[in-house]
C-alpha cells in the first residue's frame, strides 16, 4: 500500500522511482534468463510477480500518463489526463490485473496513400496502464526468443540497425551488385493477424492470456472476428512481433515490424522463397500483398523505412532519404511556415524539432543531395519571417538558423547491436554506453562527462526512456557547458513539476 498526503502531486513526485525501476528491472532480468535457460514455468511465476508488483504498476501508470507521446489522447471515456489523485486510484484498480475487463476502443481514421484509410483504435488511460503493466511482463520473456534480425518496436534496437544490415549485405565486398531483393509487404498486417496464432505463442500466465484475449476482442472488426490487433494499443507492436517471429529464418533477410527485405543471390529462386513466406503467413491468418511485394535488382534501387538504397555503377551501395520521406518532411515544414496562427519566433521553435529529428534520422545515409532542397525550404522560411514588421533582416536570418539546426552525418557509420543481445540481459555497461553513442555534439560530450548516468536519479541511461537536455537556469539560449546536463525524461519533468500543468 502506497501512502500519500493530501498534496497528491508532491506525494507522486517524491515516490522512490529509482527503487521502483530497480525492482522491476530485477524481475525482468530473471524472466529473460529463465526463458533463455528453457524454464518457462519459472518465467510465468516471475511474470505473476510483475503483475502483483506495486513498483511495476506505478511505473506503468507514469508511463502512460506522463511519458508516452500519445498520453493526452482520450479513449471512449473522454479522459485525456489523470489527476495525481486519480493515478493513485488507478493503482488500486491495477491490483486486479489478473482479471482485467477491457473497455471498448475509440476509433480515429488516419488517411493513407492512394485514398486508403487506417483506423487507429485508442484504449482508455486505464486500459493503457494495464497493457503497459502486461508489457513489462511479456517483453523480457519474448525478447529472449526473438530473432536477431528483427529490429522494429524492440528495446535497444532501431531502424538504423536495419539500415546497417542492408549495407552489410549489399556493399561491394558482399557482391551487392549481383543480388536482388524482395520488398515484402504484408496485406493489412495488424488487421489480419490470427488471434489463435498469437495466443498459441504467448508466454504468459493464464490471467494475462485471458486479458490479452479480451483486449484483442475489444478492437475486433465484425467482418473478421478472429483476426486483428488494435493499432494504437500499447501491446499491439509486441503481439505483432510474437506472431511474425521466425519469418526471418526462411531466408537471409531483415525485418522491421511488418516491413521486410529478403536478400537474394543470383542462384536463389524467388518464387520458392515467396511460397515459403506465403505459407508462414497463411498459418497466422495473413497474406502477401501481390501489388506491393516486389522483386528488385539492387542496381535499380529500392525504398525501405524512408531511405532509398541503390548499388551504383562503382559497385558501392548508396543510401539517401527517399523522395516520399523528403516530401513528407517538406509538407510539415510548409504547413508551419505558412501558418497565420504563429509569429516567426514560434514558427522557428516549432520547425527546429522537425528539422533536427529528420536530419538525425538520416544521419547515417548520404545527405549531400538534400542540401540544395533544404536551402530552398529555408529560403522560403526566411522570406516569410522577413515580412514580419517587428523583425529586421538579421533577426530573420537568426531565426532561420534556429529553425534549421545542422546535424552531422556520416554514411554507414552506425554500429549494429551485437547479435541477440537485449537490455534485459543485464549488461548495463554495454547498453548505457550504446545509448550514449546515439548522440553527438554537446549531448555526446555531456553523456561522456556524466559517465552515461542521469545526474538527477544517479541511474544509467538504458533503452526504454528518452534522454533530455536540461538547461539548469531555465534559459534555453544559455548553452554554456556548466548550464547543461543530460537527464531522464521523467527526471526532467519532476524538475519542472512545480510549473507543469501535466
Amino acid at each position: 500500500m502506497i501512502r500519500h498526503s493530501k498534496n497528491t502531486s508532491e506525494s507522486w513526485r517524491k515516490l522512490p522511482w529509482k527503487k521502483f525501476r530497480k525492482n522491476l528491472f530485477r524481475l525482468q532480468k530473471r524472466i529473460f534468463k529463465a526463458i533463455r535457460t528453457g524454464d518457462i514455468a519459472r518465467a510465468r511465476s516471475l511474470q505473476k510477480l510483475v503483475l502483483k508488483s506495486t513498483s511495476a504498476s506505478l511505473l506503468a501508470i507514469r508511463q502512460v500518463t506522463q511519458l508516452n507521446k500519445g498520453r493526452k489522447t482520450a479513449g471512449i471515456d473522454g479522459k485525456k489526463v489523470l489527476s495525481f489523485k486519480e493515478r493513485f486510484e488507478l493503482l488500486e484498480k491495477l491490483s486486479q490485473a489478473n482479471d482485467w475487463k477491457h473497455q471498448g476502443l475509440k476509433e480515429f481514421p488516419i488517411p493513407k496513400k492512394k485514398g486508403f484509410t487506417r483506423i487507429l483504435k485508442v484504449p482508455t488511460i486505464s486500459d493503457r496502464a494495464w497493457q503497459c503493466l502486461v508489457k513489462y511482463a511479456l517483453e523480457p520473456a519474448h525478447e529472449a526468443t526473438f530473432n536477431a534480425r528483427s529490429y522494429g518496436f524492440r528495446p535497444g534496437r532501431s531502424a538504423h540497425d536495419a539500415q546497417k544490415i542492408i549495407f552489410n549485405n549489399l556493399r561491394s565486398i558482399a557482391n551487392g551488385n549481383e543480388k536482388r531483393v524482395i520488398e515484402l509487404d504484408i496485406k493489412k498486417c495488424f488487421d489480419r493477424i490470427s488471434h489463435k496464432s498469437i495466443m498459441e505463442r504467448l508466454i504468459a500466465p493464464s490471467g494475462v492470456k485471458l486479458g490479452i484475449f479480451r483486449c484483442l476482442k475489444s478492437g475486433v472488426n465484425p467482418n473478421f472476428p478472429e483476426q486483428g490487433t488494435p493499432q494504437g494499443s500499447v501491446v499491439s507492436p509486441i503481439l505483432a512481433n510474437i506472431a511474425l517471429n521466425g519469418i526471418e529464418n526462411l531466408h537471409k533477410s531483415v525485418r522491421y515490424a511488418d516491413d521486410m527485405i529478403i536478400f537474394l543471390k543470383p542462384q536463389d529462386d524467388a518464387d520458392k522463397i515467396l511460397q515459403k513466406v506465403s505459407k508462414f503467413l497463411t498459418e497466422r491468418g495473413m497474406e502477401l500483398s501481390e501489388e506491393k511485394t516486389k522483386l528488385t535488382a539492387t542496381t535499380s534501387g529500392f525504398n525501405f523505412l524512408g531511405w532509398h538504397f541503390k548499388v551504383q555503377k562503382n559497385d558501392k551501395l548508396r543510401s539517401t532519404p527517399s523522395k516520399e520521406n523528403f516530401e513528407a518532411m517538406r509538407k510539415k515544414v510548409k504547413t508551419i511556415v505558412n501558418s497565420s496562427n504563429y509569429g516567426a519566433e514560434v514558427k522557428a521553435q516549432k520547425l527546429a524539432p522537425v528539422i533536427r529529428g529528420w536530419r538525425n534520422y538520416h544521419r547515417f545515409c548520404n545527405m549531400s543531395n538534400t542540401r540544395d532542397s533544404l536551402w530552398f525550404v529555408a529560403k522560403r522560411a526566411f522570406t516569410i519571417f522577413n515580412k514580419q514588421k517587428k523583425l529586421n533582416r538579421y533577426q530573420a536570418e537568426s531565426l532561420v538558423k534556429k529553425a534549421f539546426p545542422s546535424v552531422k552525418w556520416s554514411e554507414n557509420k552506425f554500429v549494429n547491436v551485437k547479435g541477440e543481445k537485449s537490455p534485459y540481459d543485464g549488461d548495463i555497461a554495454y547498453w548505457s554506453q550504446r545509448e550514449s553513442k546515439l548522440y553527438d555534439g554537446t549531448p555526446a560530450k555531456l553523456l561522456k562527462k556524466q559517465n552515461h548516468t542521469c545526474v538527477r536519479c544517479g541511474m544509467k541511461f538504458l533503452p526504454g526512456e528518452d534522454i533530455h537536455l536540461h538547461h539548469i537556469d531555465g534559459n534555453h539560449d544559455n548553452w554554456k557547458p556548466k548550464n547543461l546536463e543530460m537527464v531522464h525524461q521523467s527526471c526532467h519533468q519532476y524538475t519542472h513539476m512545480s510549473r507543469s500543468k501535466d
